[in-house]
Parts: structure tokens; sequence; C-alpha cells
């Protein structure tokens, strides 16, 4: 244990670079190269986490002021993933998720039940969010860990799922994202994307980063779409000019150079990437290998943090005109590239898209985030943690995740037996997709 709370409290950015290190020494990579090339995975993500705390620390007051000055009174408060990872590790069950996921990830890993091989440690606290959540609602411990189980196989299965599209439409060669946020929406947007497709007009709008500039001339360039929305939304807060104009700059600067510290990152991630594929490929013929990584990688793509920014605004208003919703967001609000990342791939970048998107995802989330609120209350006053004088919390990203509904309410209603049918499930479905889905591929060609 002492060693995971080590990792714990260094953070992703000091263990990802020493883990890839070590990863890249088994992989047979010369030691100067592995040194650099983890060393730059570092500088990446240290750069990517500058720029996300920037646009945090920027978005997150003006979200603020826009709460007060519309008046929003909502019983829950949306908390955000920082406090909800606390929570979640601040538990005994929480703390075991790093070995859980590790071992489970290996074992899936070696019997072909998934591509991904997970370096991104730190977002096992999802599974632990789940597992806390679950043992909140039944005080079954052993029931918790079986759910930490079955959400990582989901988030294994869902990453492998969506990995050829990530990869198609970010360009980031072997490279998916099981992190517990993010995931779940390849499946939400497959079938708005599907409904879109057949809307006569609807079908036929295509905003893409590109094709905006190209008809807005400079106000469609990036640096400049930046500015306009931090603008906009400084003026929603009611800020002076001063502070207006400050966060317009950030969002903006925000929009430029999250993609090119995304640049740095795999410039390091390629080489260790390329070798364990190298390695797969000739101990298991016919097999791929993707590296799981933070959705971060993605979160910086302009039509993603374009999308991003028009919905913090929306999100407020949806959560006050959504019948039977209680939840405030407001911790969140600087999370939604992170829950939008995945689904903008499937959407291929089209920004009108994304926001409609995002739109259904916010009030879909806005419903479960309410329901799974008492639940997260309770978890979190076991966790101690400080509450600051709110009776009732929850959090939109993961709290309001479809698979967080499926998982946490199977068990809380059926306990073992409700939780047995979701694994079965994603047994299944890990089956499907890496035995007979490729079989089949292979008797096509």
């Amino acid at each position: 244990m002492g060693v995971i709370k080590w990792l714990l409290d260094a953070g992703p950015t000091v263990f990802l670079p020493l883990l890839l290190f070590i990863f890249g020494l088994a992989l047979r990579i010369k030691p100067g190269k592995a040194f650099k090339s983890a060393l730059m995975v570092g500088i990446g993500f240290t750069g990517l986490n500058l720029i996300i705390g920037l646009l945090t620390d920027n978005l997150g007051p003006a979200a603020q002021a826009m709460v007060k000055n519309f008046g929003l009174s909502l019983n829950s408060i949306d908390v955000g993933w920082p406090a909800a990872s606390a929570i979640s590790y601040g538990t005994t069950l929480g703390s075991l998720a790093i070995p859980i996921g590790v071992a489970l990830n290996v074992v899936l890993l070696v019997i072909g039940l998934t591509k991904i091989l997970d370096v991104d440690l730190w977002n096992y606290w999802h599974i632990a969010f789940s597992g806390s959540l679950v043992y909140a609602a039944t005080n079954n411990f052993g029931l918790g860990l079986f759910t930490m189980i079955v959400h990582a196989m989901w988030i294994y299965f869902l990453a492998d799922l969506a990995a050829p599209t990530i990869q198609k439409h970010y360009g980031l060669e072997g490279i998916s994202f099981p992190q517990g946020a993010s995931a779940p929406g390849f499946v939400l947007a497959l079938p708005i994307n599907w409904v879109l497709d057949r809307i006569p007009g609807v079908k036929k709008i295509h905003w893409t980063p590109e094709t905006i500039q190209k008809k807005l001339g400079v106000f469609g360039d990036s640096a400049v779409m930046g500015l306009i929305i931090g603008i906009v939304i400084g003026a929603l807060a009611q800020y002076d000019l001063t502070k207006i104009l400050n966060l317009g700059i950030t969002t903006s600067a925000v929009l430029i150079l999250m993609p090119r510290m995304v640049a740095i990152l795999m410039e390091g991630l390629s080489p260790i990437s390329e070798a364990a594929n190298t390695m797969v490929q000739k101990h298991f013929p016919g097999r791929n290998l993707y590296i799981g990584m933070d959705s971060a990688l993605a979160v910086g793509q302009e039509a993603v943090l374009s999308a991003s920014l028009i919905l913090v605004p929306v999100s407020l208003l949806i959560a006050v005109i959504l019948p039977g919703n209680r939840v405030l967001p407001f911790g969140d609000l600087a999370t939604i590239p992170f829950m939008l990342a995945v689904m903008a791939a499937v959407f291929g970048g089209n920004v009108f898209r994304i926001v409609v998107g995002g739109i259904i995802d916010i009030a879909v989330s806005l419903y479960i985030a309410s329901w799974i609120a008492p639940l997260l209350t309770t978890a979190a006053k076991s966790a101690h943690f400080a509450m600051n004088g709110a009776s009732s919390i929850s959090v939109l990203s993961d709290g309001g995740a479809w698979t967080t509904l499926l998982i946490v309410g199977l068990g809380k209603l059926m306990s073992w037996s409700g939780m047995a049918i979701v694994f079965v499930i994603v047994l299944g479905l890990m089956i499907w997709l890496n035995k007979f889905k490729k079989t089949a591929k292979k008797v096509e060609e």
C-alpha cells in the first residue's frame, strides 16, 4: 500500500514517465532512447496539466459568477472530478483500485480479451468511484471489489471498441482512451450520429474548424474563436472589461497551446508504442496492442474545445429547465472536453454535431447524477470529505455516465445477481470483439 500511496501522491507527471521508462527497457529499447522518450512524455503531460489548470482556474470562477448572476439554486452541487477522485481513493475499498486494475489488465491481455495496455494508472479512480458507490449502497465490501473488476472490464471493452475511430480522427497511432468519463461517450454518440445522418438539411451541416475558418476568414481562426468564446463567457459572468479580455486571451491560448503539448507527448510515446506493437506481432502474430492513455490527449483539439466552451453556459441553462434535475453543474464544467473527447471522434470533428451530442449527453448526465447524489454523499462522508456546508453532492462526469447507472444501478437493485448480469454481458462483449469479430474479419478477407 505504501507504493500505491507514493504513486498517488507523486501524480501522473512522475509515475507515468517512470512506468514508461521501465516498460521501454522491457521492450529492449536502448536505455538512452527509453529515458528520452519517457522524459518527453513527462514534459508533454506537465504541459497539458499546466494548460488544463490554466483553463480550469479561469473557467471555474467564471462559471461560479454565472451561477450567481443567473440566481441558480439546486439542492445538489456538482463538486467535479478532483473531489470525486479524492473521495474514491479516500475509502479503504478505493485504495485497492490500482492493484486490481493492473492485475486485471494483465490477465485480460494474456488471454486475449483486450488490446489495451493501460499505463494511465491514476485514472483507475473511475473504478474506485463505482466500487465506493456500490459499497455505500449495499455495505458489502466484496461486492464493491467485484464492482471495480466489472467496471474496469467495461472501460477496456469500450476503449478497444473506440480505438480505431480515435486513432483515425486524432491521428494517435496505437493509442486509445480507457478513461471512465470519456469512453462511454462512444456508445452514446453512435445512435446520435445515425439519427443526424437521416435528418434532411441537418445531415448536410458540417462545421469543422477548417470549414468555419474558410467561411469566416480571420474570425474562424482557432485563436480568434477562442478569444471570442472567452469574451462571451466573461460577459455572461458580468466581469469588468479587463477580466473579460483576460479570459478571452486565456481561452485563445488554451486552444493554441494544448495541441502543441500533445505533439510533445506523442513524440515521446511513439517509439514506445511502436516497440510494443513490434513485440506483440513477434510473439502473438495478428494481434495489436493499444497504449491506454488519458483522454487529455484529445481535449485540446480545436473542435472539442470550441464545442465544450460553447456548452458551459448551455449546461447551466439545461440544468434550470430540465424537469426533475437536482444537480447544479459547477465543478465539472471545465471537464466537459473530457466528456466529449471520444464522442467528437465519432462525429468526425463536426462542431455542430459535437454541440448537439453534448447537449444530449449533459441532459442525460444530469438525470443520472441526480440519482447518484445520495450515494456519493454517503461515500464522501465515509471518506471524511469536507462537505463545506453542502447537504448533498454529486459529480457530472463520472456520476452522470451511463456505465455508472448500469453498474451501480443493478448493484444496488439486485446486489450480487445484478452485478453478475453486468459481468456476463461485458464478458460476452469482450469475447465477441476480440475473438469472434476478429475471426469473422479474417474469413471475409
